[in-house]
């Protein structure tokens, strides 16, 4: 396997080789070129997220500013939206799906690191030549219809099924099932999403 693959499936890999870190330059500076415009900007925000998020659909927003280590390695299906502060370490994918709303200061890390010092530190690698370290990841996958509030940390190897509510401030460590409203550190399901919850029952809203 290249170092390329093991990133994406997971194994120890050399963050230093390959050109990774070319790659995660061009996304750092395209992440700043979006982060310089505003929502007047609208052609060359579409310009740039051609580049740095070729895998996404339809009408999907990000609000800036947005942070990406790669960005190639995340798709956003159509209609998503984010809000103020996204960051994206994607060296593992990141898959969100259709219409799934990020409140601001959202995190999706999908890096993982050893947890003894003498295997995180960084080391010599006689073979290329270069100061390193040993870095793995997982994915994250969002599904559909997902609500994520404001200051939500996702980490690496979860996944939120359809329709989820995920409360503001949230680490989330596990996989979430569908429809459950989830909150707190850890993250844990505090119940279902039930007709009971439509607006309809609520007239006091209206």
């Amino acid at each position: 396997m290249t170092e390329h693959e093991k990133m994406l499936a997971g194994k120890i890999y050399d963050p230093f080789c390959e050109g990774m870190v070319e790659e995660r330059t061009r996304a750092h500076l395209l992440s700043k070129r979006y982060n310089d415009t505003t929502e007047l900007d609208k052609d060359e925000r579409e310009a740039i997220l051609a580049e740095l998020l070729p895998h996404r659909g339809e009408n999907v927003y990000l609000q800036g500013p947005v942070f990406f280590d790669f960005g190639v390695n995340t798709r956003f299906g159509a209609g998503s939206y984010a809000n103020f502060n996204l960051t994206v370490l994607d060296i593992c994918p990141v898959t969100i799906g259709e219409r799934v709303f990020i409140g601001p200061n959202v995190s999706l890390l999908t890096p993982k690191h050893p947890l003894r010092w003498q295997d995180r530190n960084p080391y010599f690698n006689e073979t290329t030549g270069v100061v390193t370290d040993r870095e793995y990841g997982a994915p994250i996958t969002i599904g559909d219809d997902c609500w994520i509030a404001g200051n939500v940390t996702i980490c690496g190897g979860v996944t939120i099924g359809r329709g989820c509510v995920i409360g503001a401030g949230s680490v989330v460590t596990r996989d979430i099932p569908p429809d459950s409203f989830a909150a707190g550190v850890p993250c844990r399901v505090i119940r279902p999403i039930t007709e009971a919850d439509a607006l309809s029952r609520h007239p006091e809203l209206f």
